[in-house]
């Protein structure tokens, strides 16, 4: 069973790093959300009778995990609730856009964490309705307002 879960995990992985950095600021708190995700996957794994995709199953249960543990532990975040000027950031890093996308994303609400995650991982209006246990319609208005939202913070 191991092996199975292994290698039906494995290659997903990306996903599950995307909702840590979310989530989480700092590289060991991104860590221990990673193995907490894995943990309740491996807990979770005998009742998965892939009804739906294993990307859908790990992002929901990645996303709730993330969620709860962020409420229990009242995490301390580290980031101010301004974006870090561009011209802080060391422009010869090469991931300075993804790091300046994610700390305005840790600025929006769970839920608006949560859609935005799974649209930047091109995830069907119909799977994240099914995710996160809304209308499809309803999915297009809050990713509207969350983009509008994320424009503001990084022109700011």
């Amino acid at each position: 069973m191991k092996d199975q879960f292994t290698d039906l995990i494995f290659p997903h992985q990306a996903l599950i790093h995307k909702i840590c950095r979310m989530y989480r600021d700092t590289p060991e708190d991104q860590e221990d959300l990673f193995q907490e995700i894995i943990y309740q996957l491996w807990k979770s794994y005998p009742k998965f009778q892939e009804k739906s995709k294993i990307s859908t199953w790990m992002y929901r249960i990645g996303l709730n995990t993330a969620m709860a543990s962020f409420r229990k532990n009242k995490v301390k975040l580290l980031y101010s609730h301004t974006v870090p000027d561009k011209n802080i950031l060391s422009e010869t890093t090469e991931h300075w856009r993804e790091e300046l996308l994610f700390s305005a994303i840790r600025q929006l609400s769970e839920d608006e964490r949560a859609l935005i995650g799974l649209y930047l991982d091109d995830f069907s209006y119909f799977e994240i309705a099914e995710i996160i246990g809304i209308s499809e319609n309803h999915i297009g208005v809050r990713l509207n307002r969350i983009k509008k939202k994320l424009k503001v913070i990084l022109n700011t």
